[in-house]
């Protein structure tokens, strides 16, 4: 890999008209660099400044579609949205990316990013390591966690090449129906919030890896999915400044490299566009009055409140017309070229100013400088397999999970007896045979499983057939766990499923893995914790370490959880039992 490294660098510094001739090194001045910066862009064409303004979703392939958008259409920045299995497919994917750009008329490095909300493991499923959700490190009220679970992040990410991490979330969840964000915030207090996001930043500049503050701003109070519809936030100024900004004003001053806009339409600030296409918002309250000077990012414009509404390609140009620097241009193939091809065509026609392109390529090209991307273009794959995933990392993850579950409800039932032959069903609308095997690991009676839906992406509720199947499995056994899931309010045949449980007369505890309201349906239930381990893409986005802690705290391990936000007023923000 080193010899492969020496080759690349030789071939980039004999290029004729290559930018790394340039002084870049970590001890280069802002202004040198900016200068460098303002140089390279003299040098570039039209078409490669409007590609720097791309962001492009390549397959999970090294295919023609990707050579082309890098080396032909000069796109500075992928968006890896795909899942791998391991750290070396990931690292040799993302080299091939670098070494194309390389090879372009300038040579310039393209950014690498991705959501990992929840550590790499978003992206490299299969090796790197599974953070708890935001809600969940909010529920640890340890606001070190956050900085030390953004720098394990940071440092798996910078081992697979990638520079540049979509989180942290730093919305507000004020609404409980939140369906988009819930257990992705950290929680419904603007003081915890802002205090975990601007740690989150921290921890990922220690290791040089650039974050994404989202969703700009902030899409907390939201009851609509943004992927499939325009949202429309009615509050006013004054809440909007006092709950919802002031986490991106933390990031702000902790220096946050980028600010992930949101397809939500702010009526306080701009009543006709959502946020990023809204000049008001990004040019108005972003830069004007926050002050911020990073990369403004939009969300994906494939995402139907966008595409839906106004167009990929329209919808480019408004947004960067509007004060941002890339646009996020997933979807199809077309889709993407419509994107880069509508912005080269505003440009030449005078619908986009060329100071305005100036503008952002200038700001992209100098945190490329300012991250020494043209001096570090690949990684070494032996290293990427043997940092991701390492077992450090993991206990870190499992502790900050133990720390995280929330005791809420506990009428003398917890904890159950590990030592005793008494026998478990575990009941669960997912994952319910993974739930019993962490089960098995700590008890020694028997254990019987049931996954009472399919659990494929469609909602999760229960059919009277389920029912009546749980109910008899439950007659033979000695004590019930029942996994309950909600993004927002919980379906009537979970209800039903808890409420015939405990009319048993076993000892019966309830556990959500999503929304921790989940008791809300079921208020008579002798126990009840929340784990937040499901978000609302709970097919795709498991965080096993979160719902493994919770079988371990119903039999023994001290419950330390405090609720990140208020269940129904029943159960207070700060609020979380603890055994005798």
């Amino acid at each position: 890999m080193k010899r492969r490294q020496i080759a690349l660098l030789a071939f980039v510094a004999v290029s004729t008209i290559v930018v790394i001739v340039y002084s870049l090194n970590s001890n280069a001045s802002n202004e040198s660099i900016e200068h460098n910066a303002k140089e390279i862009v003299a040098k570039m064409t039209d078409k490669e400044k409007i590609g720097q303004l791309v962001m492009y979703t390549p397959t999970n392939e090294t295919d023609p579609f990707s050579e082309s958008m890098i080396k032909e259409y000069f796109v500075g920045s992928a968006l890896l949205n795909r899942r791998y299995e391991t750290a070396a497919e990931t690292a040799k994917f993302i080299n091939q990316l670098q070494q194309w750009a390389s090879e372009s008329r300038l040579g310039i490095p393209i950014f690498i990013s991705g959501d990992m909300e929840y550590g790499v493991a978003q992206r490299v499923p299969g090796e790197a390591t599974v953070l708890p959700r935001q809600m969940a490190i909010g529920a640890t009220q340890n606001v070190e966690y956050a900085e030390r679970a953004a720098k394990l992040t940071a440092i798996e990410a910078k081992a697979l090449g990638f520079h540049w991490s979509f989180s942290p979330v730093a919305d507000v969840n004020s609404n409980p129906l939140n369906a988009v964000i819930g257990v992705r915030s950290f929680g419904e207090d603007t003081k915890l919030v802002s205090e975990m996001t601007a740690a989150e930043v921290k921890g990922y500049q220690s290791e040089g890896i650039a974050s994404s503050a989202k969703h700009f701003p902030g899409h907390g109070d939201t009851g609509f999915d943004t992927h499939f519809t325009l949202s429309t936030i009615s509050y006013s100024e004054e809440v909007l400044r006092e709950v919802h900004l002031p986490p991106f004003k933390a990031a702000i001053d902790q220096g946050i490299e980028s600010i992930m806009t949101s397809h939500i339409i702010i009526q306080a600030i701009d009543p006709d566009l959502p946020a990023t296409l809204s000049k008001k918002v990004l040019t108005g309250l972003l830069r004007n009055d926050l002050g911020f000077q990073g990369i403004i990012v939009t969300d994906a414009m494939v995402m139907e409140a966008i595409s839906k509404n106004w167009g990929a390609g329209v919808a480019a140009v408004m947004a960067i017309n509007a004060g941002a620097d890339i646009v996020m241009a997933n979807g199809s193939a077309s889709d993407q070229l419509d994107t880069l091809n509508s912005l080269f065509q505003a440009l030449q026609a005078g619908k986009l100013e060329r100071s305005r392109i100036d503008e952002s390529v200038e700001r992209i090209i100098t945190y490329k400088l300012k991250m020494n991307m043209f001096e570090h273009r690949l990684v070494d794959i032996d290293n990427a397999t043997e940092v991701v995933g390492n077992k450090e990392h993991k206990e870190l993850a499992e502790r900050i999970a133990m720390d995280s579950v929330t005791l809420v409800k506990n009428d003398n039932i917890l904890p159950f007896d590990p030592q005793t032959e008494e026998s478990t069903l575990v009941v669960s609308m997912a994952y319910a045979d993974q739930i019993a095997e962490t089960v098995r690991k700590v008890s020694k009676g028997k254990v019987i499983s049931f996954q009472v839906a399919r659990a494929k992406g469609e909602k999760l509720d229960v059919t009277q057939d389920s029912i009546n199947t749980v109910i008899n499995l439950a007659q033979s056994m000695d004590r019930i766990m029942i996994f309950t899931y909600s993004d927002r309010e919980i379906t009537q045949g979970q209800i039903d499923l808890v409420n015939k449980l405990s009319d048993i007369g076993k000892p019966v505890v309830a556990v959500s893995l999503g929304n921790p309201n989940d008791i809300i349906g079921y208020p008579d239930v002798a126990a009840y914790m929340a784990t937040y381990a499901l978000d609302t893409w709970y097919w795709l986005t498991p965080v096993p370490v979160s719902w493994d802690s919770a079988v371990r705290v119903i039999f023994g391990s001290e419950p330390k959880g405090k609720l990140p936000v208020t269940i129904d007023g029943n159960y207070p923000r700060g609020f979380g039992l603890s055994y005798p």
